[in-house]
């Protein structure tokens, strides 16, 4: 049986034991068996050798360099990483090395909650296929980006809430490699009602299960 661990904290706005809890089920129908755990230091003291995937949804937290390095060491052995919005794009400001794995670090979503598009780049690939561009409502996530990451969709910022921004598209969803591992990222995802959206549940949970390995 394919093996996860969640492990969330951090900053409550972005309700992460809720969302724990909703990702944690959508894993166990996959088939998984899902551990869940609270305290980001886990990635030091426990054997992530054996899993199959790790999902942290954690925002704005601080981590030791035994721990993160212990994650990133995982990572690049093979063992898959996904999440989205910022419990995975803005987890360790400090910590370069987790960001370099990630491929991308949150920086702004300017005017907050709007109403903006998504859209679909790799209608071919298998985590986005048959789903077309969609209207969505959230935080519009601006990100330096690795050029490395292979993109699924995107969105293109306006200027009505940063006008030097207007016209630029930056990368919603996208998977990579790090090393022999797989990450899979989404931006999508501010808060828990949000997993219930067709459009980012879909492409989360087949993220999620390309990720794994």
């Amino acid at each position: 049986m394919k093996q996860a661990l969640i492990v969330w904290g951090g900053w409550p706005g972005h309700e992460p034991e809720q969302c724990a809890a909703i990702v944690a089920d959508m894993l166990r129908a996959d088939g998984f068996a899902v551990q869940v755990e609270t305290d980001v230091e886990v990635f030091g003291s426990a054997d992530l050798t054996a899993l199959s995937l790790i999902v942290p949804i954690v925002t704005q937290s601080t981590i030791t360099r035994p721990s993160v390095n212990a994650l990133i060491t995982a990572v690049q052995g093979g063992v898959g990483l996904g999440g989205f919005h910022g419990g995975m794009g803005d987890t360790f400001r400090n910590e370069v090395g987790y960001q370099f794995m990630v491929g991308g670090q949150w920086v702004a979503h300017p005017g907050n909650i709007i109403d903006y598009t998504v859209n679909i780049t790799r209608p071919d690939d298998p985590i986005v296929a048959g789903i077309a561009d969609f209207p969505y409502r959230s935080e519009q996530y601006y990100m330096h980006i690795d050029p490395n990451n292979e993109v699924l969709a995107t969105t293109t910022f306006t200027g009505e809430h940063a006008a030097w921004i207007d016209g630029n598209t930056i990368p919603v969803v996208w998977k990579r490699k790090h090393g022999a591992g797989r990450v899979f990222y989404s931006s999508l995802g501010h808060q828990a009602h949000e997993l219930a959206v067709p459009q980012m549940r879909t492409i989360l949970q087949r993220g999620l299960n390309w990720a794994a390995r």
